[in-house]
């Protein structure tokens, strides 16, 4: 029987994807909050999974929403969502709320962007968002912003004078500054230039697998040497053929200790706790998902309708213990097992939002 660890997710989703608007919601660009089902299933999927904490994405990522509002409605969104659901979930402010969120048998919920945009040419709006709750902001999504370029942005030019300043900002606020889905000279200036350690939340390594939304050996470790924190994702990108198995998060997993050392990795899914049920309409769905993204370019190389963007043997209720069980198959200890799973994530909370 696998230790009781705590599982902290650097960046995942909560949602029932079966839900029909849930599934309608593939068809968008735009992730909005509106559409997730946070129901029954959903609340007690993550209970069994033995979900800690996630970080989920809240606010504007892409499409055409403005983002400032769109934003701003997103955290109106999910503060009514856990209000409704008190005895199962609590909105994290500090890594101390997570140790509570454990002790109460709750899921705490770590308020996150997945693209700065929203902060526009406004620097006070970064206290603001820190006032509101939010404490995860990735600088970039795959595309250029105002702030720096993404990882799928051909110029690799780093930040912008802008970026820089918000970057400062973030840091002054104790807000995480995420680099998952930046380009790799944004995501060197930015650890080099932060005054606090930053973090990759969801990434996997380019030195396994060559494609843009992984991360260099010279990235991973220059985060780490840091303080920061890396999260391995359930993604696609671990395979070269798009195809990924369990087996291949571990062998990412295991590259990024080697290359982090112990305490700096861990996990960060990118995908829902409750699983897909009925695969095939999904993949049918998937297609044209896929070439709505790709037309609106924001789409990442390695993203076709042929893949799903998670990893098939590594999904549903099982997943966290499933990973376990390979992690102690490869000989790992327990302690680092312990650190992966969570720990290490919850020591660089307590180093950012103390």
């Amino acid at each position: 029987m696998s230790t009781d660890y705590m599982i902290i997710n650097a960046l995942g989703i909560l949602d029932n994807p079966n839900a029909e608007h849930s599934l309608a919601a593939a068809h968008k660009l735009s992730q909005d909050s509106d559409d997730l089902t946070i129901d029954a299933r959903t609340i007690a999927d993550a209970h069994a999974s033995g979900l800690t904490a996630v970080n989920i994405t809240l606010g504007y990522t892409l499409g055409d929403a403005e983002p400032y509002p769109h934003t701003l409605r997103e955290i109106e969104i999910w503060d009514r969502i856990i209000a409704d659901n008190p005895g199962d979930l609590v909105k994290v402010l500090t890594a101390d709320d997570i140790r509570a969120a454990r002790r109460d048998r709750r899921v705490g919920i770590i308020y996150g962007f997945q693209n700065a945009v929203a902060i526009g040419d406004d620097l006070t709006r970064v206290k603001q968002f820190h006032d509101l709750g939010v404490r995860v902001i990735q600088l970039t999504y795959n595309q250029a912003n105002h702030l720096g370029d993404g990882s799928m942005a051909p110029e690799n030019r780093g930040l912008t004078a802008f970026g820089r300043e918000v970057v400062e900002a973030l840091c002054d606020s104790r807000i995480m500054v995420d680099l998952s889905h930046s380009g790799e000279h944004t995501c060197l200036e930015a650890t080099r230039l932060a005054t606090l350690p930053v973090s990759i939340n969801h990434t996997g390594c380019r030195a396994l697998v060559d494609l843009p939304r992984n991360k260099t050996d010279e990235e991973l470790r220059l985060v780490a040497e840091r303080g920061g924190f890396v999260g391995i994702y359930f993604m696609p990108f671990v395979n070269a053929t798009g195809h990924a198995r369990a087996e291949d998060v571990v062998e990412h997993i295991l590259h990024a200790v080697n290359v982090c050392g112990e305490d700096a990795v861990g996990i960060g899914t990118d995908g829902t706790v409750t699983s897909i049920d009925d695969l095939d309409a999904y993949r049918a769905r998937l297609a044209e998902h896929v070439a709505h993204r790709q037309a609106a370019g924001v789409g990442a190389a390695g993203e076709r309708a042929d893949t799903f963007p998670f990893v098939e043997d590594l999904r549903g209720v099982d997943q966290f213990h499933k990973l376990i069980r390979l992690l102690e198959q490869r000989g790992l200890s327990s302690t680092r097992i312990e650190k992966i799973m969570g720990a290490n994530f919850l020591a660089y909370a307590d180093r950012i939002w103390s």
